[in-house]
């Protein structure tokens, strides 16, 4: 993948640097709380059983996170 895409698309195992966050309302505050701003490192855990949510290490913490909400948080390649 070039350029830009989401926190959806990581799988396992991957990292990659926050670009943008598209959200918006509570969910961008909450996300802006725990440290998900330009150029924080984020690495894919692994998902549920049933794919969704999905674990990310963010910032020493392991936080869970929808697929819609992953859509809208733009990555951008190490």
């Amino acid at each position: 993948m070039n350029g830009s895409y989401s926190l959806k698309d990581i799988k396992p195992g991957q990292k990659a640097k926050v670009s943008r966050l598209l959200s918006d309302g509570g969910i961008r505050r909450r996300l802006l709380d725990i440290g998900l701003i330009e150029n924080t490192e984020v690495e894919c855990l692994g998902t549920s059983p049933s794919g969704d949510p999905s674990a990310f290490l963010i910032r020493g913490a392991v936080i869970a996170i929808r697929s819609e909400d992953c859509k809208k948080i733009l990555l951008h390649r190490n």
